[in-house]
């Protein structure tokens, strides 16, 4: 479910889950520090600003639904 446009991006590279995830900052947007995605744009949680995959196993069933 979106409130508009959806960009979707493939990141690949060595431990690109763990470098993505700390550059979008943790879900709770107040709980972001500055300098993150979520910390600097966020609003509200249940606003969810961007996603990454927790898990390479996460990243390829997210990547299926969306590039099949």
């Amino acid at each position: 479910i979106t409130s508009g446009p959806v960009v979707v991006a493939r990141l690949e590279g060595e431990g690109a889950i763990d470098v993505w995830r700390t550059l979008i900052g943790p879900t709770d947007p107040a709980t972001a520090p500055p300098g993150t995605i979520r910390g600097d744009y966020g609003l509200v949680i249940t606003e969810n600003l961007v996603h990454g995959s927790d898990s390479p196993e996460s990243a390829e069933r997210e990547l299926k639904l969306f590039f099949g």
